[in-house]
């Protein structure tokens, strides 16, 4: 294994692994009522946080978990070289607006639901090679102005399947550096799009899972590891539809993940309680799930590996209207604690 540069077809070892220096998670009412409730940095009850719209909300939403990560780091935003951040909106509105104020050199991303992996894996790389001593990664979603940009106005009170997931109103934000931090960054793998042919948008289980499947059997073939050897693989927001066509294709090619795999959309809400249906979603769903109860574990020495696959379903307003299929792609990260 070549260290420190690329590894297999699609991932890269980090030789001097990144730090993660501090991590912040903030969320609006329904995900404060759910079961990781005591993970998140702090619950807003208010799902505007105090401005005219949703799409503003989402800025600000954003705009507070990133300085709550600075200040649980002791930084200012000044200390940082750049910003890596994206969210679900055209043109990433909630991204620029939140975070224009902050004077952060800034990387606009969009991987869908997958950004928050993107973000990570570009903010380590970019540490890792030296380009930066210090860097902010984050993502966000938010309920109500996804619903309104991708599907009905929330005053159109339209019926949900059953396979749908609910848009996680969140943001998660990261700190990585090269030195300080006692959770690293020490393995990526970049996941590539994947178009099994579905088009039911309302389905993102099912149009991301296929592309889980491949990330993570490339994964372990370019790592030359197997399921057992991380505590948890850990999908972003597949949901319980995703989460069964996964397994069923790793299985497949000889791969089982059962005893270790956990989704981030099933664990952030309780569908008996909270009628989520197939779980949640977003770029939120991921950002929060990991800066929140994961880091948490890590910290605790309670996981001691773990890979990370954010996961994105790839449509927009236009190609969905225009009866394009929706691809999906998956980011992974191999997250430890550090001894």
């Amino acid at each position: 294994m070549k260290k420190g540069l690329q590894l297999g077809e699609q991932s890269i070892s980090l030789d001097k692994p990144v730090h993660i220096m501090s991590s912040a998670a903030v969320v609006g009412p329904k995900e404060g009522e759910g079961p990781l409730k005591d993970t998140f940095d702090k619950i807003v009850e208010d799902a505007t946080f105090g401005k005219d719209s949703w799409e503003e909300g989402e800025s600000e939403m954003m705009k507070e978990t990133v300085l709550l990560a600075l200040r649980k780091a002791k930084l200012k935003s000044e200390d940082v070289r750049y910003l890596f951040a994206g969210d679900l909106l055209g043109q990433l509105i909630a991204t620029t607006f939140g975070v224009m104020d902050l004077k952060i050199p800034l990387f606009g991303l969009y991987g869908a639901c997958s950004t928050m992996g993107e973000a990570l894996a570009l903010g380590a790389m970019t540490v890792h090679g030296g380009y930066a001593d210090t860097v902010v990664a984050a993502a966000s979603s938010h309920f109500g102005s996804v619903e309104k940009q991708f599907r009905f106005p929330l005053e159109y009170g339209n019926q949900r399947p059953m396979s749908s997931t609910w848009t996680v109103t969140g943001s998660g934000a990261f700190i990585l550096s090269k030195e300080y931090g006692d959770v690293v960054i020490t393995g990526i793998t970049t996941g590539k799009v994947v178009d099994y042919g579905i088009k039911d948008s309302l389905n993102m289980g099912a149009c991301m899972a296929p592309a889980a499947a491949d990330l993570i059997y490339q994964h372990l073939k370019d790592f030359d590891r197997r399921p057992e050897d991380y505590d948890k693989i850990v999908t972003g927001d597949l949901g319980i539809v995703g989460k069964e066509i996964l397994c069923k294709l790793l299985s497949d090619q000889g791969i089982d993940i059962e005893n270790v795999h956990i989704d981030c959309g099933m664990e952030i809400y309780d569908d008996a309680c909270q009628d989520t249906h197939a779980g949640g979603s977003g770029c939120g769903c991921s950002a929060v799930t990991l800066a929140g109860k994961l880091m948490n574990e890590l910290h605790k020495g309670e996981l001691k590996r773990i890979l990370f696959v954010p996961t994105g379903a790839l449509l927009s307003t236009v190609s969905y209207n225009e009866g394009q299929t929706v691809p999906g792609i998956a980011h992974g990260l191999v997250i430890e604690r550090s001894e």
